[in-house]
């Protein structure tokens, strides 16, 4: 082609943490790395998870060529299922990234309509247009990969999530030489993870986690209880190792918690003896100083095991003075009030809780400042896409590169749904495809709005004012008193002399306006009526029959 353009569009992770999605579009065809999901903000009331707007695929999907998943993280693979009931292409997984995502496309009946393919990293794979290298990268899961993906334009580095630790708790660090090897060929794009760029030096080991959960174990009296993520599997590998240590027997509490770690421990991810492991219904029988329980729950959502471990309508058991909680893991952003929240009820039923502020029982699993500059080093690409962060990263990432020499012209800041088109030697902003959100609630996708949720906080901000009225079909006259019905408004105290005003209001408008307007110009009053008494805003709604 006389004019070969890469087309690279981010349909999650870029301007936010979570959701994470990236699309490389090369004439009529496409490769989809990840389908990501992100937890709800505090003010997301009734929202179970986030996904990306991935309708741009939907309308492309006889263009989509693969979908690659770099590693078995939520944010990553949580929206697979979402996206493959309606994209249906060859998936390419290392192992234990197949494992978690079959568990997750078993439950809905796709697995069986699906191609999935199982890659190792240092494998190279045509898919289209696109030959992709699979490269090892150091994560808080096993199995994690980066890309090399060689195109018509030139070569792409996608990192996925990374960080250099020289001796993870697999004893499998980051490709070094592979990303010099890259560097040698010539890199014309680095999409790299950006998430702890604002954090300086060096991301610790996971190896210090070993020495905290040693001194945990040795000191704690009762039962001991780890909250972590259902896909962390090198925290179930400490956590065994320090159990068997201190002669504890090791149960999973949840199923996603129990699903991966049998199916990391058939991989052979995750090694831990038969004899080692029992149920929660025999651990619950044990003596407390002999078990350790496993779950999940760590962000403090009110239905996982940990919240209602901390508000007592934990249904199995229920949390006893002298047990020690190990929160193993880092606030997602948005999260940090509701997990102080589960902190403090945990402290209150008598729990001994530690966690990441006063123990080093969890560390990050992406780069840090320096790190960042090691890979920028490592690959010097011709240019780069900050990926994985919130913008205030997403910028800090861009100043590390410039300090290493890449020059701003270089650089492209963007957020979800901005098309950067790519050359041989040059790069540029084009259009714009929607790159939202996309609420899941319950059974519902999508249906759920913006709109929908700003009503459900002001409900819960301000509640809401309803008044019935009976009215007579001839004269359009109250035939009774008006019935208001207030949730989450006022106190008690203040009910009474509110409704007997309110009711005069109704009355004086009903006799003055004419049908056709009265439920709009009634609100409107209303409205404005409650604002000057209370000022506050409740949600005011009118419903009128006639007789």
């Amino acid at each position: 082609m006389k004019d070969k353009i890469l087309r690279i569009l981010p349909l999650g992770g870029l301007g936010e943490v979570g959701k994470n999605m990236m699309v490389y579009e090369y004439a009529d065809q496409i490769l989809v790395v990840d389908a990501g999901l992100m937890f709800p903000e505090n003010d997301m009331l009734g929202i179970d998870y986030i996904i990306p707007d991935f309708q741009y695929l939907v309308e492309n999907r006889h263009r989509v060529v693969g979908i690659i998943f770099t590693h078995g993280h939520e944010d990553h693979t949580g929206a697979a299922r979402h996206v493959l009931e309606q994209v249906q292409a060859p998936i390419y997984a290392t192992a234990l990234t197949r494992g978690l995502l079959e568990v997750k496309l078993a439950r809905n009946g796709l697995l069986s309509k699906l191609t999935l393919n199982t890659v190792r990293a240092g494998d190279r794979v045509r898919i289209g247009v696109f030959d992709v290298e699979f490269f090892h990268v150091c994560h808080s899961i096993p199995d994690g990969v980066g890309l090399g993906i060689r195109t018509p334009v030139g070569l792409v580095v996608h990192t996925g999530d990374y960080k250099f630790d020289h001796t993870p708790v697999d004893n499998w660090p980051t490709d070094f030489a592979k990303l010099a090897e890259y560097s040698q060929q010539g890199v014309l794009a680095l999409l790299a993870d950006s998430t702890n760029s604002t954090r300086p030096g060096w991301t610790p080991s996971e190896r210090v986690i070993d020495a905290a959960f040693d001194s945990v174990f040795r000191d704690a009296p009762g039962r001991i209880i780890v909250a972590s993520f259902a896909s962390l599997i090198s925290r179930m590998q400490q956590v065994a190792n320090a159990a068997m240590r201190y002669r504890r027997k090791m149960a999973f509490v949840g199923s996603s918690m129990v699903e991966n770690a049998r199916i990391a421990r058939r991989l052979g991810y995750l090694d831990i003896p038969d004899e080692e492991i029992v149920s929660i219904e025999q651990a619950l029988r044990m003596n407390p100083n002999e078990v350790v329980l496993m779950s999940t729950g760590t962000q403090g959502e009110p239905s996982s095991i940990m919240g209602r471990l901390s508000t007592g309508t934990n249904r199995q058991f229920d949390i006893m003075p002298g047990d020690t909680v190990i929160l193993s893991s880092h606030p997602i952003p948005g999260n940090e009030e509701s997990v102080h929240r589960t902190i403090n009820r945990l402290f209150r039923r008598g729990a001994n809780v530690i966690y990441e502020d006063i123990a080093p029982v969890h560390v990050s699993g992406h780069a840090s400042a320096e790190e960042i500059k090691l890979m920028l080093n490592l690959v010097r690409p011709k240019f780069l896409i900050p990926i994985h962060g919130e913008l205030r990263h997403l910028h800090q990432h861009a100043r590390l590169a410039q300090e290493v020499g890449i020059p701003a012209e270089r650089i492209a800041i963007v957020e979800n749904g901005m098309v950067i088109e790519l050359s041989e030697d040059q790069m540029r902003i084009a259009e714009r495809v929607p790159g939202g959100y996309v609420f899941v609630d319950g059974a519902s996708v999508g249906e759920v709005s913006p709109s929908l949720v700003r009503e459900r906080e002001i409900l819960a901000r301000d509640g809401f004012v309803l008044v019935n009225l009976v009215l007579d079909r001839r004269s359009c006259r109250l035939l009774d008193e008006p019935e208001v019905i207030t949730r989450g408004f006022v106190s008690v105290e203040e009910l009474d002399e509110l409704v007997a005003e309110t009711r005069q209001l109704v009355r004086k408008t009903v006799d003055c306006t004419s049908n056709g307007r009265l439920q709009n110009d009634l609100e409107q009053t209303l409205r404005s009526f409650l604002y000057n008494k209370t000022k506050r805003r409740p949600m005011v709604f009118v419903t009128i029959s006639n007789a």
